[in-house]
């Protein structure tokens, strides 16, 4: 089932009855709202003057969703997720934990693979040249990992949008604002599908820095970001103003765990298929597996 992201742009008191969210708009006439619980994945607040219960928080985490508070500049810069997201828990850390290097290493190179080629889909779906990338994707299959994600990182950037020396920086010209925002929203995809997987979103195959802790959402959600570029380049196509990410910009961004991905031959919103990626990923940890499965870009 495909769930709901609640965003909240202005003050409310958030509470719970019954098994339902509910809105109420203090000083002011409006009536107050209620959400099944169950239907929400995703709950982003943005303004200031938001009140929360912790009965609340307490049963959003219960039923797994992901609550995403935003800083000053409105880009989310916390999550709250379950402690507990599989009734196996313990035993899927154990692999996990004890996987080896040589298997890390392998699973990080399907996954640069997997990103350069749906790098590459997206410039043959928009038109652009893809030589160069899917080059980069077979220098890796048959040499192995040669710094080629950097290399087709900055050239995919220098050449996806239409805009004179653009380059991806977080505190970039746009539309860097909006890649920021997206990559954002997908990191708490990825981090909640791991969660869900019973697996640690701070221990990476890759990425290993002791500040951040969501190294391993920051590894599996790397096929999935040219998805978000997608989105992204049609709202750059637009035409419209990107400066400030008004409303209606975060309104489309919200929209990336449902958007429509291909994986393993069958269509499915974005957050389901990245579930079935965290568990393709514990069963190469646990050993069934060999291969991540990751969504193919079309």
């Amino acid at each position: 089932m495909l769930k709901r992201t609640l965003f909240f742009g202005n003050p409310a008191y958030l509470s719970t009855k019954h098994q339902q969210l509910v809105v109420s708009y203090p000083n002011t006439e409006q009536n107050a709202k209620t959400v099944p619980i169950e239907d929400i994945g995703y709950v982003v607040l943005e303004h200031p003057q938001i009140t929360i219960t912790t009965g609340l928080l307490q049963k959003l985490t219960e039923n797994k969703t992901a609550v995403i508070t935003c800083d000053k500049q409105h880009l989310p810069s916390g999550f709250l997720q379950a402690l507990v997201g599989h009734s196996e828990q313990t035993e899927r850390l154990r692999h996990q934990l004890n996987a080896s290097s040589k298997l890390k290493a392998k699973l990080w190179e399907q996954t640069v693979i997997a990103k350069i080629d749906n790098q590459a889909n997206h410039f043959l779906a928009r038109g652009k040249n893809a030589l160069r990338l899917k080059r980069y994707v077979k220098d890796l299959k048959t040499h192995g990992f040669l710094n080629q994600e950097a290399l087709a990182a900055a050239y995919y950037f220098q050449h996806l949008f239409d805009t004179e020396n653009f380059s991806r920086n977080n505190k970039g010209m746009p539309p860097n604002n909006l890649l920021n925002y997206g990559y954002a929203i997908l990191r708490a995809v990825a981090a909640r599908a791991l969660v869900s997987s019973g697996l640690l979103p701070s221990l990476g195959i890759f990425h290993s820095n002791k500040y951040n802790a969501f190294c391993l959402a920051d590894d599996i959600m790397e096929p999935y970001r040219p998805f978000v570029d997608a989105l992204v380049y049609d709202m750059v196509e637009t035409g419209g103003q990107l400066e400030d990410l008004t409303t209606n910009l975060k309104a489309q961004l919200l929209l990336i765990p449902s958007i429509d991905v291909l994986i393993d031959g069958k269509r499915s919103p974005l957050m389901n298929a990245m579930s079935r990626t965290t568990n393709s990923l514990y069963e190469c940890f646990e050993g069934s597996k060999r291969k991540i499965l990751y969504p193919e870009y079309h």
